[in-house]
């Protein structure tokens, strides 16, 4: 048990950041962030340690939010463009200024989604490139180079 709230002290900060990201609402990603919790603990037995605990969180948040997305009509039919949000995290250990960040953040808008989301993760996150492709089911190295390809495009605007 001492295990259980050990890693909910420790990983509460990036699964609810994460649901916000996805979010944009504080109560939504409070709410979602307990849950899994809830569902971890339910399955702490599955998890094989083949990926950081912090991975299998974020997976598990991340389809409960796709579960709690598909039920809700009224949350379908907004725009979830994963951006809008205001954090004090580093980009690429560069601390950045409130209107800075509210520039980036606008920015990444015309990004497509899942570069949002690699950024985000990176960002917000503070996840490696290894993590992000697990909780995205892809490569290292295509989280990597999407990263990448979302600062060049970023750069290409200033």
């Amino acid at each position: 048990m001492q295990d259980i709230k050990k890693i909910y002290e420790e990983y509460f900060e990036t699964v609810n950041k994460y649901l916000f990201c996805l979010t944009k609402n504080y109560d939504i990603a409070e709410e979602l962030t307990q849950e899994t919790f809830y569902r971890a603990v339910k399955k702490i037995g599955t998890y094989k340690g083949e990926c950081k605990i912090s991975v299998w969180l974020c997976q598990i948040a991340k389809n409960l939010w796709y579960d709690e997305w598909r039920k809700n009509k009224k949350l379908a039919n907004k725009d979830y463009d994963l951006l809008n949000i205001e954090t004090e995290e580093k980009v690429e250990d560069e601390v950045i200024s409130n209107d800075e960040k509210i520039t980036l953040y606008k920015k990444m808008q015309s990004l497509d989604e899942k570069t949002r989301e690699v950024i985000y993760l990176r960002i917000t996150g503070e996840l490696s490139f290894k993590e992000i492709g697990d909780i995205l089911n892809k490569s290292e190295n295509w989280a990597r180079v999407t990263f990448y390809r979302g600062k060049l495009k970023l750069k290409e605007g200033d």
